[in-house]
């Protein structure tokens, strides 16, 4: 069974569906009145996050990938088979897609994703589903066109940015430890302190406790 963030009834419905080998975190959420939601990072065992969607009843109105890494979009084709909803990531990382040597480096067929996008996310993008709305912040550092969602007063998806004490890896083709470092220090940190992150790997935190705890980017350097 997939972890579910336990919420009342008033807050938004966060289900977390960690996958494939590499243990990502694929999340859906959604408005808990209409149902209406979001499918972040769909990157492999399809069967299990549209199970989860069943189970849940929820509706989806879009698949927004963080970044184009190959565990954040495996599952993307098959999960666009049952829901066929406007697909959204940043123009810089479109490539990943349909990289053949990130392909045969992971033993996967290329292209890794068949579909097109339908939107090309950027900096201050909103989009809204529900009740609910996630506001787009680029966070390039991990990926040129990596980005977080956020929803103000609660919660941000920061994909392979940030991290339980940790960050995202700038050794791969595209990554830049500086970018990253400006990402954290000056995007996300400057976030309400009391916003639960939920990151592409690992276990959720929030943007305070990385502010003084996390051992890569903290406010006491």
């Amino acid at each position: 069974m997939p972890e579910l963030e336990q919420q009342p009834d008033a807050m938004p419905i966060v289900a977390c569906v960690t996958v494939g080998a590499l243990e990502e975190n694929c999340y859906l959420y959604a408005c808990p009145q209409t149902r209406e939601a979001v499918i972040i990072d769909p990157g492999d065992e399809p069967e299990r996050i549209l199970a989860t969607i069943q189970d849940l009843q929820l509706i989806p109105k879009y698949i927004i990938n963080t970044h184009g890494h190959f565990d954040h979009i495996c599952a993307i084709d098959a999960i666009s088979d049952i829901y066929p909803v406007p697909l959204a990531i940043h123009s810089a990382d479109v490539p990943l897609y349909t990289d053949r040597q990130a392909a045969k480096a992971y033993g996967r067929t290329a292209p890794l994703v068949k579909r097109t996008p339908d939107i090309f996310l950027q900096e201050g993008d909103h989009l809204s589903f529900g009740s609910l709305s996630l506001d787009i912040i680029h966070t390039p550092g991990h990926t040129p066109g990596g980005i977080c969602l956020v929803s103000h007063s609660y919660c941000v998806f920061s994909g392979d940015t940030l991290f339980y004490r940790g960050i995202g890896r700038t050794d791969l083709p595209g990554g830049n430890y500086t970018q990253i470092e400006q990402s954290i220090r000056n995007k996300l940190y400057t976030l309400e302190d009391d916003l639960v992150v939920f990151p592409g790997h690992g276990q959720p935190t929030t943007i305070i406790e990385e502010k003084y705890e996390n051992p890569f980017v903290n406010t006491e350097e």
